[in-house]
C-alpha cells in the first residue's frame, strides 16, 4: 500500500487534533481527556465493550484521576498483536490552552503551551482505529494504550500490567516531532536527593556556633563539578548527563527565611542520566561523595557537621534496539514505502517506550508533528501530522 492508496481522511484527522487539544488534561488530571477519547472511538464504530481503563493509577504515588486507558480490536487477519501507544497527559503549562490553525500549523494563543506533546499521538491512534474500521482494512489483533502521568515521571507506563497488553509483540509509540524520526533507543534516569540539617545561629552576633545547610551545598554542588559529575559527562567508563533541579527548603519555601539567620536546612534534587544504568548511578554516587566531603568541610566552633542525608533511585531504565529487531524493521519497511528515508535517533530523554520495552515489548517512537514542546511557542506542524498518520495506519496493515 503506498502513501496515495492509503485512504486516510485529512479533514477528519485533523478535527480529531483540534479536538483533542482544545480539551485540558495536565499530568495527573487526565479523566476528562480520556472522556474524549472513548466519545471519538464510539463515535468511529469501537464497541464499548473494547474500551476499559487499567488500575494502574492505584499504584503511582501521586493523585491520577484515572488508569490506562486500553482498546482491543480484533484481528481481521492472523498475525502478532500490534501494540499503538501514546500518553493522555500535558504539561501544566497547557492549562488553559486555546488552540487555532494558523496556515499549516497549529498553535496555542501565546500564553500557554499547546499540548500536541502528545495530543498529536492521541489522534493519531484514533484515527489509525477510524480508518481500519470505516474502510475494512485487514489487520492483524491491535491494542491501543494511551498512558497517564508520562510527563511527570512515565508512571502510567512504568506501572502497566504488561498481562493487560494481551501478547502484543511489539509497539509504535507516538511521541515525537519528524515522520522521519525513528527513536530506538533512550537513556536511563536515576534521581538523586539529598536533606542538610544545618544548625541556625545569629548570623552577626555568633556566626561561627552555626552550620550553613547552604554553604554545605554549595560547596558539595562546586566539588560535584570540579569532578566532573554536572552537565555534560565523559569518563573513560562512561558518559552522561547531571542537572540540579532544585535548590530549597521546607515544602517549596527557600533554604533559609532571612539574611541574618545562618540556614539550617535545605534540600536539593537533581538527576543523572545516561545510556547505561550502572553510570547513572555512578554519575548519582559522584554527588553523594562529593556531599560527604562538603559535609566534613563546614564545621561550627565545636567541630561539629551537619547531618546529611543523601538517597538515590532509578527512575527509569535504558534501552536500546537492534536495527535488525522486527518492529524496527516493519516501521524502516513502513517510510520507505511512503518515500520517508528514517533517521535513526536514541534519545536523550526519557519515553514511554523505556518501560513498555522493560515490559517486554520491543517499542520504537514515531513522530506526528509536535514541535517546540513544553513552550508558548509550541505548535504542531500539520503535514507531519499527516505523515505521522499514514504511518500509523501503513504500520497497522503491513504483511509480516
Amino acid at each position: 500500500m503506498s502513501s496515495s492508496q492509503i485512504p486516510l481522511n485529512v479533514a477528519a484527522a485533523e478535527d480529531h487534533l483540534m479536538r483533542f487539544l482544545s480539551v485540558e488534561g495536565v499530568t495527573g488530571q487526565e479523566a476528562n481527556i480520556a472522556a474524549a477519547v472513548i466519545d471519538a472511538l464510539k463515535a468511529v464504530g469501537v464497541p464499548e465493550s473494547a474500551i476499559r481503563f487499567d488500575d494502574a493509577n492505584s499504584r503511582i504515588p501521586l493523585p491520577t484521576e484515572t488508569g490506562n486507558l486500553i482498546v482491543d480490536l480484533p484481528g481481521t487477519r492472523p498475525g502478532p498483536r500490534l501494540l499503538f501507544s501514546t500518553h493522555l497527559d500535558t504539561v501544566p503549562l497547557c492549562a488553559g490552552v486555546k488552540p487555532r490553525r494558523e496556515g499549516d500549523r497549529i498553535v496555542s494563543d501565546g500564553t500557554t503551551a499547546l499540548g500536541g506533546d502528545a495530543r498529536t499521538g492521541v489522534a493519531v491512534l484514533v484515527v489509525v482505529a477510524e480508518t481500519l474500521l470505516k474502510n475494512k482494512l485487514p489487520h492483524p489483533p491491535i491494542t491501543l494504550l494511551f498512558t497517564v502521568r508520562e510527563e511527570s515521571g512515565l508512571h502510567g507506563a512504568r506501572e502497566l500490567n504488561p498481562a493487560d497488553l494481551n501478547g502484543a509483540v511489539m509497539c509504535i509509540n507516538v511521541d515525537g516531532q519528524s515522520a522521519a524520526d525513528l527513536i530506538i533507543g533512550a537513556v536511563g534516569q536515576e534521581n538523586w536527593e539529598v536533606e542538610i540539617i544545618g544548625r541556625a545561629s545569629h548570623a552577626g552576633v555568633a556566626p561561627d556556633k552555626g552550620i550553613s545547610a547552604t554553604m554545605v551545598g554549595a560547596i558539595a554542588l562546586a566539588e560535584a563539578r570540579k569532578e566532573g559529575w554536572f552537565g555534560k559527562i565523559v569518563k573513560s567508563d562512561g558518559r552522561g548527563t547531571s542537572n540540579v533541579g532544585i535548590f530549597g527548603g521546607k515544602g517549596n519555601t527557600p533554604a533559609g527565611d532571612a539574611t541574618n539567620v545562618v540556614t539550617d536546612y535545605a534540600f536539593i534534587k537533581g538527576e543523572a542520566r545516561s545510556p547505561e544504568s550502572s553510570f547513572a548511578t555512578k554519575i548519582a554516587e559522584g554527588y553523594k561523595q562529593a556531599f560527604a566531603k562538603a559535609q566534613a568541610e563546614v564545621t561550627d566552633h565545636e567541630g561539629d557537621t551537619a547531618k546529611v542525608t543523601f538517597s538515590h533511585k532509578a527512575s527509569y531504565p535504558p534501552f536500546e534496539l537492534g536495527k535488525d529487531t522486527p518492529i524496527v524493521k516493519r516501521a524502516a519497511k513502513a517510510m520507505q514505502i511512503l518515500g520517508i528515508e528514517p533517521v535513526y535517533i536514541f534519545s536523550n530523554g526519557g519515553l514511554d517506550a523505556n518501560w513498555l520495552d522493560k515490559h517486554g515489548v520491543p517499542t520504537i517512537t514515531i513522530g506526528a508533528g509536535q514541535a517546540e514542546i513544553h513552550t508558548i511557542k509550541e505548535y504542531v506542524n500539520l503535514t507531519e501530522f499527516e505523515k505521522g498518520c499514514r504511518l500509523g495506519v501503513l504500520l497497522a496493515t503491513l504483511d509480516d
